[in-house]
């Protein structure tokens, strides 16, 4: 029997929503809300109703019968650390979300969302590969500070379903495989996965690894200490340095490498050194994550949007494919890495995991 799925994923600005028979996509819709609607809201959670709403209204105009969905998967949010799968949408998981246990984000609302319409017509709910997956080896954990150990926040939905892909493109488990899955989005995120765990990855959320078209990534420690006690900048204002405000938007004022391919072809010689630092970052992450696995890497995987510029990909393969073949997986689809991950459990592949 075919399995019908709503799936469901809360931007800051957007929810992005996909309704899918098995793995096919029957229809999606991106659903864009104004900042005045979204700041008359005091918190995340209080936008649950309004987003739902939304929903339910888009499926009516589509003559959609919610009543047939077998399942709703949403995109998991800030919860505590946990290893990667899917996971059904429990009282505890859904109290972590609601409270946002690592932080208020958007995506907090994938399984909140799945929740209440789950239980509303009496199925399953489930959230997939949250950005908090933690595999992390013990070495990997140590940072050199006792008081700040390192930490696994990254793009894990993305990296996880193109290491399946890959896998199962090549006929065999992705638990026998030793990958470095490098993303390159809005933020970037390089990790080594063995054995179906990703034991060490460049932290994309709050400064590790390679800068990023929106964030600084692992800037000079002392001189950032300085900076923050000049006197200059409130906490709010560095941190902007660091996400939002940093990598490409700090050095040509857009966060888009479209732009800074442009500016390159114009003639611009800073955008051509910041595209050339970007290349040498990433590609001196993988080669870390190399060492991370000895030196026996069977694919690097390269993903994200910025996947899709040639200039970037070759610039890759020139200085880090000795390592491993590179396979390239341009863009990210997170609602088909939602459903997949939900058709696994519904399907029999995997067991829920309980959160």
């Amino acid at each position: 029997m075919a399995v019908k799925s709503l799936i469901i994923n809360p931007g800051s600005t957007s929810t992005k929503i996909g309704v899918f028979e098995d793995e096919t996509l029957l229809f999606e819709e991106t659903l864009r809300h104004s900042t005045e609607e979204i700041s008359q809201y005091a918190t995340i959670f209080d936008q649950k109703d309004f987003r739902k709403k939304i929903i339910t209204d888009l499926l009516k105009e589509k003559n959609f019968d919610i009543n047939s969905l077998n399942m709703v998967v949403g995109r998991g949010g800030m919860l505590k650390p946990i290893p990667g799968g899917t996971y059904a949408v429990t009282d505890d998981l859904l109290e972590d979300l609601k409270v946002g246990v690592q932080g208020q984000h958007a995506s907090n609302l994938g399984g909140i969302l799945a929740r209440e319409i789950g239980d509303s017509i009496g199925v399953p709910s489930y959230i997939v590969d949250p950005v908090v997956v933690d595999e992390l080896s013990p070495a990997a954990r140590y940072s050199g500070m006792a008081e700040i150990p390192r930490g696994s926040i990254f793009h894990a939905l993305n990296q996880k379903a193109v290491a399946k892909r890959y896998a199962a493109e090549i006929g065999k488990p992705y638990e026998s495989l030793r990958l470095i899955v490098v993303h390159m989005g809005g933020g970037v995120s390089v990790g080594a996965h063995e054995d179906g765990k990703v034991v060490d990855v460049f932290s994309a959320f709050d400064g590790d690894g390679a800068f990023s078209p929106e964030r600084a990534g692992g800037v000079p420690c002392g001189a950032l200490v300085k900076l923050c006690f000049s006197g200059k900048y409130t906490e709010k204002e560095i941190y902007a340095k660091l996400i939002g405000k940093g990598g490409f938007n700090a050095y040509c004022g857009t966060n888009d490498m479209r732009d800074v391919e442009k500016m390159v072809q114009g003639g611009d010689k800073k955008a051509e050194e910041v595209r050339e630092a970007f290349i040498t970052q990433v590609a001196k992450d993988i080669g870390s994550m190399a060492c991370v696995l000895q030196g026996k890497v069977d694919q690097i995987l390269v993903t994200g949007g910025i996947a899709y510029d040639k200039v970037v990909v070759a610039g890759l393969k020139e200085r880090a494919e000795w390592i491993a073949p590179m396979t390239i997986y341009p863009g990210e689809d997170e609602l088909m890495a939602l459903v997949k991950g939900g058709l696994r459990v519904l399907n029999g592949e995997e067991k829920a995991m309980v959160y």
